[in-house]
């Protein structure tokens, strides 16, 4: 029942309870033609027009459906149940309203009958029984009392009007995509009104129209279980994506998996499924429960791969720790050590056996490794300062120990063999007497020291290889050995002249010519042996 038919009820109810039998009816100045249309019902309490007031049935007449009789505000006037004002529904705080179907924003459609059109589907009687004339057949409508035909007509008209009007709500509503669900719902109400026939108008139209309406319903349901289909098939894909994606990150190796990208990106999957789950349509119970099922349980599997991870990596980082503890507690143990060389070979060994040990967290091998550090430093720091303060006495002795080879420097190349050794001599001596020099000088000192001595061996080899008795000897027996071949080959040569044998003077020539050559280098190394 809408509103406006709720309230109309009421003031008809509290008039018939107050009617005055000896009043005379109302001028027909104070009459109306039509009441005011009532406003549509809403999405979700769409009522058909068989809750309005209705007169008595011609049929079956009882006090209860009879039309009002007149109020008797007055003495001498009466209106008619025409005449009745309809209030406006006042607004309702609280009225459910529908989730899914909000109220259309366009005006309620109205639809009003002239009633001369009207008369042309009803027989109204003088006691005001009303007939409607439906096609071939003819069906008692009902009674109104006390009022003129026109009266009782436009009562009856009214309501095959407000059942129109609400065909026409329902067809924009089709036009726009409400749920069909609630349409066919309100449709059926207003099947079963229309079926019992108590109003009048061009019923076989009404007829025509609310199939028609049901046609394009239909329709629309069938759009609705594409949509609805093509919607879920697009759920369930998004569903799987998800639990794809979970299984994924749960059956990776523990021990490869970035964890703080990976359970974030679990969290974003799950804030995904809730999402899917809260917009997108339901799926089969069968369907949600195994999806959920397997996300669960990937979620759960990916958790305890992450806890048994942190736990050994615990476990691993704990051993880790004690192990580079105990190589902390020994270099500092060492670090006051000034047996400097021992001291340093202690440390070496124990920077070994820190890189074999295995590694904290970042944060606490970076701590452990700055303790280790520091013992280091406390140690070497000092040492170098003792080495510092010992570079600066052995300065002097740097300056004396250059001066001597700048001496030295300026024997090279050795032309005198026993004069240079003897200046030599002279300079290890001086150099011995020098003292130590700063430990960066050294390797560049000693180096520079032997260069002197090598350039002196290197001349006194070749000057013995030049003076050896023996090596004179032997060069001296190849020379006169060579000189007789020379001598041969170019007796050998004249007669092969001598005959005119080409062949033979070419062989002599050639020959000679190698023995001269070999001639000629040894008596250059036999001169320089003297």
């Amino acid at each position: 029942m809408s509103a406006a038919e709720e309230e109309t009820e009421a003031v008809l109810a509290s008039v018939e309870a107050t009617e005055a039998p000896s009043v005379d009816p109302a001028p027909s100045d104070e009459v109306t033609s039509e009441a005011p249309t009532p406003e549509p019902a809403s999405s979700t309490e769409e009522a058909p027009a068989d809750k309005a007031p209705t007169a008595q049935s011609a049929a079956e007449p009882t006090p209860s459906e009879q039309a009002p009789s007149p109020a008797a505000p007055k003495p001498g006037k009466a209106p008619k149940p025409s005449n009745l004002p309809r209030p406006a529904a006042p607004a309702r705080q609280g009225k459910a309203t529908s989730a899914t179907a909000p109220a259309s924003p366009m005006p309620a459609p109205s639809f009003t009958t002239p009633l001369e059109d009207a008369a042309k589907f009803a027989k109204v009687s003088d006691d005001g029984h009303v007939i409607l004339i439906d096609g071939a057949e003819e069906h008692p409508v009902g009674q109104f009392p006390d009022g003129t035909k026109d009266e009782a007509l436009a009562y009856f008209s009214r309501k095959y009007d407000e059942v129109v009007s609400q065909v026409m709500l329902l067809e924009q509503r089709v036009a726009t995509g409400a749920p069909a669900g609630e349409i066919q719902k309100t449709l059926g109400h207003l099947r079963q009104t229309i079926g019992e026939r108590g109003m009048v108008g061009d019923m076989p139209a009404l007829r025509a129209r609310v199939e028609a309406l049901q046609t394009r319903l239909d329709d629309l349901k069938l759009a609705e279980k594409l949509a609805l289909e093509k919607a879920q098939a697009e759920q369930l894909a998004t569903r799987e994506a998800i639990v794809a994606e979970a299984e994924e990150l749960a059956a990776k190796d523990p021990q490869q998996v970035q964890w703080k990208q990976a359970s974030a990106r679990m969290a974003e999957l799950f804030e995904s499924w809730k999402a899917a789950q809260k917009t997108g349509p339901r799926l089969g119970k069968s369907v949600e429960d195994g999806l959920w099922k397997r996300f669960r349980t990937a979620r759960t599997t990916h958790d305890k791969h992450r806890r048994a991870f942190f736990s050994q990596l615990d476990a691993t980082n704990s051993k880790a720790k004690s192990a580079k503890e105990k190589l902390i507690a020994r270099a500092e143990d060492l670090s006051t050590s000034t047996d400097w060389g021992p001291t340093a070979g202690a440390y070496r060994d124990l920077m070994d056996e820190w890189k074999a040990a295995p590694r904290a967290s970042r944060k606490e091998d970076d701590a452990l490794w700055a303790r280790f550090r520091a013992a280091q430093d406390v140690f070497f720091n000092a040492r170098k300062a003792t080495n510092d303060e010992i570079d600066k006495e052995y300065g002097e002795n740097l300056k004396v120990k250059e001066q001597i080879l700048a001496e030295g420097q300026k024997l090279l190349p050795v032309k005198d063999v026993k004069a240079a050794r003897k200046v030599l001599n002279d300079l290890r001596g001086r150099w011995e007497d020098a003292g130590r020099v700063p430990r960066k000088d050294v390797t560049r000192m000693e180096s520079a020291f032997r260069k002197l001595e090598e350039g002196l061996k290197s001349a006194e080899d070749d000057h013995w290889r030049k003076t050896n008795p023996e090596t004179k000897a032997r060069t001296n027996s190849a020379l006169t050995q060579l000189e007789d071949k020379v001598a041969e080959l170019e007796d050998d040569l004249t007669k092969a002249q001598s005959k005119g044998d080409a062949k033979a003077i070419a062989k002599a020539q050639e020959a000679l010519d190698a023995r001269k050559m070999w001639l000629e280098t040894l008596q250059k190394s036999a001169q320089g042996l003297r």
